[in-house]
């Protein structure tokens, strides 16, 4: 394989962090189901051509990836040319029951459910019901979606990932406790609706609140329930017969389990509003099969039009680029994601991840080709089959040219320079310096990178991972895409911060400036009326907690953030909030949710409490620590545990811990 796949750490279509455990033993996989034999030989360049051959390839791929990724049942679908070349289960839908996968175990499909959301849309807009470029609010019967931008938000930003909105995933809502609950989609948007905040249409962020906004336009046009709408108009002319967006007893019972990366199962997780568009449809290998045909057959099915030639090609092709080489997204819900993975063909994904259950489909409209697969555990296999699929069937076309670069000068450099934050995972920021001819990126969990420029809207890393630079509808830099080989960073744009007016009583040789001027830039500390910050003054531990929230930056899921809320206390004895927080208090909340591995080795001198003294050598080891501490000739430190927490202080810990960089401490 080539060392071009992406590391993931996140479950990152979807929902939240996953761990990778490898398995090295693949006997939970029945060998009735797969056969381990070496991969065949390419026979085409033209894509999978003999099923015989699609059917052995798979089957070695799908032994190497299950094993590795410690998944205990997968189903994989191939179409070519409008035939099913390959439509089988692997490994177990229940390992303890020892129920084999096969074509109609039911998997929960996730976010693939956007690319119905899409199609449903698409066929609204053919019979004329719902305009693309129309203010939305013409299909909401009066639902109002506040707007601070002046530009109307359209259907076509919902279906492109560019609606703007501040809180992308304020409507991701999933526990077992909803599969049995009927929650109707205008009521809970009307209590759980973000606003737009960036001008709709200028950038891009990964967003499900736009495809719950879809889903209930087409359901308020359509005047059909949306999943009344769905299996009238698409499941049932496609014969999708075990598709639903809801749950239904015989689904249920046909159900693959779910496990995490350990093999451990867990329950199945169902969704508030109870009609998920933008992830909550149940399908089969058998029913995706059909769908992937519709799509090679020019929207007809069995001879009935299901969405016309035209509306299909808009699904098919990308409609928002990072820069010409950086195609983003569709009309739909497909996208570009790993590009570095295509070899250079036209490809478009749509992944899905819920707890327990993943799934990926990729379409290649030129060559009439595309897969389908779900699987069973947290893992991201699927991005590792995609590329040995793409690898096999469909090789680079060429080698891509080595970008030649042209030197940045400080003039030119002003206008990218500043912080910058993801539009969709706060808690990943950025910082742009100028040095030598190149801008420098300080990037949190992605490090350090030097950028240089290919053009004045494109730079690329050391690694040959491209930074987009986007213009706003003022023509100002304000957004980068960056196509990080680490983590998330590729999830959203991120957003230039604004320039503030500095506080008054923090002069430029405090030590403390930076940090304080960092956390007031991302609105972490918020503006005093008085202009003043008041850098030596104290707070309460509740007080901390809103800011250390903030600092997290992880704004997205609401189940997630009350988590969170209970997370940041735990261990702290007669946690009260309206009590001053000593420095010791802050260093345990920070710890909650920063999790930096202990380090004894650190030596904290001074009065702490036991309860403190892991988080503390925690986060001194990482260098977590405000600028008046130096370390002593023997290397201990004194926290200063037990006095207030100054707001200076805070602001030293917070940034350090949850900025744009870490500045690990060296332990003597």
């Amino acid at each position: 394989m080539k060392t071009k796949t992406r590391n993931l750490g996140l479950a990152c279509l979807l929902l939240s962090a996953t761990t990778f455990t490898a398995c090295t033993a693949i006997n939970n996989v029945p060998t009735e189901s797969v056969e381990s034999q070496k991969p065949a030989k390419k026979i085409s360049t033209n894509g999978p051509q003999d099923a015989k051959e699609v059917e052995s390839f798979m089957n070695s791929v799908l032994v190497d990836k299950m094993g590795k990724y410690n998944v205990n049942g997968s189903n994989f679908v191939v179409v070519k040319d409008g035939e099913v070349l390959l439509n089988k289960g692997y490994g177990y839908a229940d390992k303890d029951k020892k129920i084999p996968v096969d074509k109609d175990t039911v998997f929960q499909i996730a976010s693939v459910s956007k690319t119905f959301t899409g199609l449903a849309a698409m066929q609204l807009a053919d019979k004329g019901a719902i305009d693309l470029n129309h203010d939305i609010h013409e299909y909401l019967d009066g639902l109002k979606v506040p707007n601070k931008t002046g530009t109307p938000l359209t259907m076509f930003n919902l279906l492109t990932y560019t609606s703007g909105v501040d809180l992308p995933d304020i409507t991701t809502y999933t526990s077992p406790d909803y599969i049995n609950q009927e929650i109707p989609m205008k009521e809970f948007l009307k209590e759980h609706m973000p606003t737009v905040v960036r001008t709709p249409g200028e950038s891009y962020t990964y967003d499900n609140f736009a495809f719950l906004l879809a889903g209930y336009a087409i359901e308020n046009v359509s005047g059909l329930r949306f999943d009344q709408y769905m299996e009238k108009n698409i499941f049932k002319p496609l014969d999708m017969s075990s598709t639903s967006t809801r749950f239904t007893p015989e689904l249920l019972d046909r159900m693959a389990v779910h496990y995490d990366d350990k093999g451990t199962p867990h329950p199945t997780s169902g969704h508030a509003p109870t009609d998920g568009p933008q992830g909550s449809i149940l399908s089969t290998g058998d029913d995706m099969a059909k769908y992937l045909t519709m799509f090679q057959q020019q929207g007809k099915f069995k001879g009935k039009d299901i969405i016309s030639e035209k509306s299909l090609e808009q699904m098919q092709s990308y409609q928002v680029y990072a820069d010409k080489t950086l195609p983003m997204t569709t009309v739909g819900g497909f996208e570009g994601f790993f590009n570095d993975l295509m070899n250079g063909h036209h490809v478009i994904l749509k992944g899905g991840s819920m707890p327990g259950h993943q799934s990926l489909i990729a379409l290649l409209p030129k060559s009439n080709t595309a897969f389908y697969m779900s699987y069973n555990n947290d893992s991201m296999m699927s991005i590792e089959v995609f590329e040995e699929f793409m690898d096999h069937y469909f090789p680079e076309k060429k080698k891509p040219k080595k970008s030649t670069y042209t030197p940045l000068s400080s003039k030119e450099a002003a206008k990218y320079v500043g912080l910058y934050q993801n539009t969709r995972f706060h808690f990943l920021k950025y910082r742009l310096t100028y040095k030598n001819g190149s801008l420098l990126m300080e990037a949190g969990p992605s490090g350090k990178h030097t950028l240089k420029m290919v053009h004045p809207l494109l730079f690329e890393d050391e690694a040959g991972n491209k930074l987009a630079v986007k213009k706003d509808h003022q023509n100002r830099i304000k957004y980068f895409y960056y196509t990080s080989s680490t983590g998330l960073d590729f999830i959203a744009d991120a957003q230039k911060m604004p320039s503030k007016k500095p506080f008054s009583d923090v002069p430029h040789d405090n030590l403390y400036k930076t940090h304080i001027d960092n956390l007031y830039a991302f609105d972490i500390f918020k503006t005093q009326p008085d202009n003043r910050f008041h850098p030596e003054g104290i707070m309460t531990q509740g007080e901390f907690a809103d800011l250390l929230l903030r600092a997290h930056g992880w704004f997205g899921f609401p189940d997630d953030i009350e988590k969170n809320k209970a997370k940041i206390i735990s261990g702290i004895p007669n946690f009260n909030r309206n009590t001053v927080i000593t420095r010791q208090t802050a260093a345990v909340m920070i710890q909650n949710l920063k999790q930096i591995q202990p380090a004894p080795k650190v030596k904290i001198t001074g009065k702490t409490d036991k309860w403190a003294i892991e988080a503390i050598q925690a986060l001194v080891s990482q260098g977590i620590i405000d600028p008046d501490i130096k370390p002593k000739a023997d290397g201990s430190i004194d926290f200063r545990s037990k006095q207030p927490l100054l707001r200076q202080e805070a602001s030293a810990l917070l940034d350090k811990a949850f900025g744009y960089y870490t500045l690990p401490l060296k332990i003597k």
